[in-house]
């Protein structure tokens, strides 16, 4: 068996130390070993190498070997039950272990397929676990004492390092860029104070604020340690073991040689963790080796799950009285009328509560292409371009920043905001409402310059070495935004838009009122150009056709001369046709008849009277079954059916008898077919075996004055179909069409079934 250790060799020889791979030292730290357990089997399946120290096994005699095989049934059943009730819990208490009658206390967990177990000697604890519980136990009546969130950071710091000894304690707390800030502390008297002081967000990369998400204690107890390289059996390649959760995982050479630069021997580090992120650390610093008991690692864990719980807590309070005057402002603000005018907006921009619901220095509302304003303000030109960029950087939504040169270079110092707060407003693209803040500048203590964090050199990269006060003078930059004054002017956004839509529908209105004048006037035109048609322009037809009648009833009229009156009075026949065609179009459209309960048969009977002379010319057969019961406009039925009969019957090929066959049944139609939820509806269908069409014309048939054959073809005005689609609409259904070229052409009407 070939056994090797996984020691991560190039750990520091990368370009950048936020892309370490510290989650794969392939070693520990000596003050402890650990074992990795195959969970399908406990075979041991990776050891430490300082084993051997600690219980009398080397790793050779360990790897390969079954847990029970190697300890006996006893641990092995401990074990498992700990892994069944504790494995999963935060707050474990450590499992006791007997290794070749030696004793440890175990943390255990899981990494991928494997159980680490991690065991370090049982000593005797710096302090019992009754000092330590009296401890916490004061610590929770200073919790009540406390009203800030940075007393109570003060007191966790002092409690905190009371009950672990260390040397110094800070309560480290980041910002958005991850930029930390000693925000409390508790330090021997004689170590000079960090309070204060900033660390820039390189001192703790990206991978290594991952890690201190999942693992939420970590513990250095010498910082001038040896690493002791894990081993394991050698049967695949870059077989590697995640140690992201383990409490011996070793350290970062880089993080090793920055604590050694500040003349740190020993650390404890606990997470914060805040609405599930990185708040801040808890930071322990001791100036020599220092290693603490289980328990007291688990009761200074504990002052930590203390601050998290407050945190809420105390920055509400902090915010309350901001809170308490925004919300008087924006009460005051709701309870002032505007009329929905444009000229309102001058006199919102105008009233100071505006300024006040969110601390702001200047405002501006931009409706229309027109800035309205108060305060300090860029020039208009410069709010146009800011609100047009705003419109498609925020996506119509909100915004916000304390420092707006990071987002929209454009908009340089010189405009003497650097702060701003943004909403949409409707109407268009570009209106909105934005609050100003002007540049606040800031000194920042940096413990060393932030620009030299990381430096690489002949030796490869090294972490700065010194920590001396670095000062920053912070500019274009405003004083943050506080939740209250975002909520605040969130708030007042959205009425500003009520407002807005009130003007908006304002607008619509008058457009309405104008398009209906034009509509009545428009109306009133089409009714005298209907009484044209019915009238004035019948009259010269009627007298074209009577003396074309007298001429030809003379003998000495010529052939020639007979038949050109006879294709003159037929045209005069044609266009009064499409005269009174056009008259039943124009009645169906303003036809304002109620509707009446209505039998289909009689009605249907009586068009088919109407065509008798026409049926009997064709030699037409016509048959039809039970008819419905409908709602409808009798009259308006009559000229349905009759034009659809009458279409059947004129396009059906010579020498061909028109069969028409007349069913009615009841249908359910779906969304899919009508755009809209499933109906039920009563259909009547005309078959017959005329001409039919291609189905591809089945839209352009019921257009007015479409036709699909010449008139010397088939005679006819082209508003026959558009007559029956506009009858159906009347009766709030609609016809559909369905032909194959010479297969003839059924016509289904949709009527919509009504309780009667």
């Amino acid at each position: 068996m070939n056994i090797k250790d996984i020691v991560n060799r190039d750990i520091v020889n990368l370009t950048n130390c936020e892309h370490e791979p510290v989650h794969i030292p392939g070693s520990i730290q000596p003050h402890g070993f650990l074992l990795g357990l195959r969970v399908k089997d406990f075979g041991i399946d990776y050891c430490s190498a300082n084993t051997t120290e600690f219980i009398g096994f080397t790793p050779a005699q360990l790897l390969g070997k079954n847990f029970m095989e190697a300890f006996g049934s006893v641990p092995l059943l401990l074990l498992k039950d700990y892994i069944a009730s504790q494995l999963s819990s935060s707050s474990a208490s450590p499992l006791k272990l007997a290794f070749n009658n030696r004793h440890f206390l175990c943390t255990v967990h899981r990494s991928a397929e494997t159980y680490i177990v991690e065991a370090e000697p049982i000593v005797e604890a710096q302090k019992v676990q009754a000092d330590v519980y009296n401890q916490t136990s004061q610590f929770l009546s200073y919790m009540h004492d406390t009203h800030s969130l940075q007393e109570l950071c003060a007191m966790v710091a002092k409690g905190t390092r009371e009950v672990t000894g260390y040397d110094r304690v800070m309560i480290y707390r980041f910002d958005r860029d991850y930029n930390g800030e000693v925000f409390a502390e508790s330090v021997r008297d004689d170590l000079e104070p960090f309070l204060g002081l900033h660390y820039p967000h390189t001192d703790i990369p990206v991978q290594a604020r991952e890690l201190y998400m999942k693992n939420l204690l970590r513990l250095i107890a010498d910082i001038n340690y040896t690493p002791v390289p894990i081993f394991t059996i050698d049967d695949l390649e870059n077989k590697n073991l995640d140690l992201s959760l383990s409490i011996l995982r070793s350290t970062s050479p880089i993080h090793v040689q920055y604590l050694q630069n500040m003349g740190v021997g020993a650390t404890l580090t606990i997470s914060l963790i805040y609405q599930k992120k990185l708040w801040g650390l808890i930071a322990c610093h001791h100036y020599s080796p220092k290693n603490l008991s289980p328990e007291v690692r688990l009761a200074a864990q504990l002052q930590g799950h203390f601050i998290t719980s407050q945190i809420q807590v105390r920055q509400s309070n902090e915010e309350y009285e901001v809170a308490r005057k925004v919300n008087q402002a924006l009460e005051k603000l709701n309870g002032i009328a505007f009329a929905p005018t444009e000229a309102s907006f001058e006199a919102i921009a105008n009233e100071p509560h505006l300024l006040q619901l969110c601390n702001a220095t200047g405002v501006s509302i931009v409706f229309d292409g027109v800035v309205y304003e108060n305060g300090e303000t860029p020039s208009d030109a410069d709010v146009l371009k800011l609100t047009q960029w705003l419109s498609s950087h925020a996506r119509n939504t909100g915004f916000h920043t304390d420092k707006l040169i990071d987002h929209y270079p454009e908009f340089d110092e010189c405009l003497a905001v650097s702060g701003i707060v943004y909403f949409a407003l409707a109407g268009d693209p570009n209106n909105g409402i934005i609050w100003y803040r002007p540049e606040t500048l800031t000194e920042v203590n940096w413990a060393g310059d932030p620009a030299k964090a990381i430096v690489k050199d002949e030796k490869g990269l090294s972490p700065r070495n010194s920590f001396g006060l670095w000062k920053e003078i912070v500019k274009c930059q405003s004083k943050p935004w506080l939740q209250p004054e975002l909520n605040a002017s969130a708030n007042y956004a959205h009425i500003l838009q009520k407002q807005v839509n009130y003007l908006l529908v304002s607008r619509e209105e008058e457009r309405y009122r104008k398009l209906s004048e034009v509509l009545h006037e428009t109306n009133s035109e089409l009714e005298n150009i209907n009484w044209i048609s019915t009238h004035d322009l019948q009259e010269p037809l009627r007298k074209i056709q009577l003396i074309s009648s007298r001429i030809l009833d003379r003998d000495e009229v010529s052939e020639g001369v007979s038949e050109s009156i006879k294709r003159m009075n037929h045209s005069a026949n044609r266009m009064q046709t499409l005269l009174i065609d056009i008259l039943k179009y124009t009645r169906i459209k303003h036809n304002d008849a109620s509707f009446e309960t209505v039998e289909i048969l009689p009605i249907l009977e009586s068009a088919i009277a109407d065509l008798a002379e026409m049926i009997h010319e064709k030699q037409a057969v016509i048959t039809m079954g039970a008819m419905p019961v409908i709602k409808g406009v009798p009259f308006l039925l009559k000229q349905l059916f009759s034009n659809i009969v009458l279409n059947s019957l004129k396009y059906v090929a010579d020498g061909t008898v028109s069969q028409i066959r007349i069913e009615a049944s009841q249908i359910s139609v779906n969304a899919d077919f009508m755009g809209e939820p499933e109906k039920r509806y009563h259909t009547i269908s005309f078959i017959d075996n005329g001409i039919g069409f291609e189905q591809k014309f089945v839209d352009s048939i019921f257009n007015i004055f479409s036709r699909l054959h010449s008139q010397s073809e088939y005679q006819g005005s082209g508003i026959g179909l558009a007559l029956c689609k506009k009858i159906m609409q009347a009766h709030q259904g609609f016809i559909v069409a369905k032909s194959q070229l010479g297969q003839g052409a059924t016509f289904t009407l949709y009527f919509p079934e009504v309780v009667l």
